[in-house]
C-alpha cells in the first residue's frame, strides 16, 4: 500500500478507535508480523472460502492474499461502515459485508450463496472485551459453519495462554506470541 493510503487507513482506524473502542479493541492496525503469523495458518482448499472477521483496514486481509488466497474467495465481515468501504475500495473482488460479526450466521445467510464452503475463519475480533456467554455463542456459530479439519485463527493481547471459551468447541493446535506488534499479540489456532 502506498504511504499516503497507509496513513489514510491508519487515520481512519484511529478515528474508529476513539468512537468505538470496544469494537476496535486494538490501539493500532495489526502489524505486518501479526498479519503474516495469522495468514500462515490459512487452511485453504481451492473450492472453498476464507472468512475474515473484523478485518479493520485490511492488514491481515493483505497477508491472506499474499499467502495465495484469491480475492474472490474471501468473505469479510466488518462492523464499521467506513472501514468496510475502505476494504471494498482496496479489494474490489472480495465479498465485504458490513455488520456485526457476532451475527455471522445471519449475515452469511443474507449475503452468501447457500452451500458456500468456508474452510478457514481468521478473526481479529476483540473476544476478551466480551463476556463468556457471547464468546461461547461465537464459538458455537463458527464450529457450525466449518467442516471437519477447518481452522479458526484468532489473536488476542492476553499474556497468559489460558483456556478460553473457544477451547470448548475446538482443539487448539497452536498458540504463539508475535512480539513485533504493538502491543505484542498471541495467535491461537483452533481446529474442528
Amino acid at each position: 500500500m502506498q504511504l499516503l493510503a497507509k496513513l489514510s487507513a491508519t487515520t481512519l482506524f484511529l478515528q474508529e478507535l476513539v468512537n468505538r473502542p470496544r469494537q476496535v479493541g486494538a490501539i493500532l492496525p495489526s502489524s505486518q508480523n501479526l498479519a503474516q503469523a495469522m495468514a500462515r495458518w490459512l487452511h485453504h482448499e481451492p473450492n472453498s472460502y476464507a472468512l475474515e472477521l473484523g478485518p479493520g483496514t485490511g492488514s491481515v486481509t493483505e497477508a491472506l492474499f499474499a499467502r495465495g488466497l484469491r480475492q474472490d474467495r474471501l468473505i469479510a465481515i466488518e462492523q464499521s461502515p467506513k472501514m468496510a468501504d475502505l476494504l471494498r475500495n482496496r479489494f474490489p473482488s472480495a465479498n465485504i459485508i458490513t455488520g456485526d460479526a457476532f451475527q455471522v450466521d445471519t449475515l452469511l445467510k443474507q449475503h452468501v450463496r447457500p452451500g458456500t464452503r468456508i474452510s478457514s475463519v481468521v478473526s481479529s475480533l476483540p473476544l476478551l472485551n466480551f463476556g463468556p456467554v457471547i464468546a461461547d455463542d461465537f464459538g458455537k456459530k463458527i464450529r457450525a459453519l466449518l467442516p471437519d479439519g477447518g481452522k479458526l485463527i484468532q489473536y488476542c493481547y492476553h499474556l497468559l495462554n489460558q483456556r478460553s471459551k473457544l477451547d470448548d468447541h475446538f482443539r487448539r493446535v497452536a498458540s504463539h506470541w508475535v512480539w513485533l506488534n504493538l502491543p505484542p499479540a498471541r495467535v491461537s489456532v483452533y481446529q474442528k
